[in-house]
């Protein structure tokens, strides 16, 4: 997946309407940050007590954000170069 295509799909997911990517990585690591806030008051709002429906809706909203989080790390991790190799090298 591409930068521009998960930062798209980020967006829709957190509903950011206004969101203006400045770089890759500096927009990624934006995205990962929101993602994270967003999981913990996904998690603080199931420690509560709530109906079955809400519970349920919550569970696959979390899942969904763990996904995009996974996906996030794994793209930043790509563009970042390989420098603990490049170090062992000289």
């Amino acid at each position: 997946m591409g930068i521009k295509k998960f930062i798209k799909k980020v967006k829709s997911t957190l509903g950011l309407t206004d969101y203006e990517v400045e770089s890759k990585k500096k927009g990624l690591k934006n995205l990962i940050r929101k993602l994270n806030s967003r999981k913990k008051s996904i998690n603080k709002s199931l420690e509560g007590s709530i109906k079955k429906r809400e519970k349920k809706e919550l569970e696959e909203e979390l899942a969904i954000v763990s996904c995009h989080i996974k996906k996030g790390k794994k793209i930043l991790h790509d563009l970042y170069p390989q420098q603990t190799k490049n170090k062992n090298k000289t």
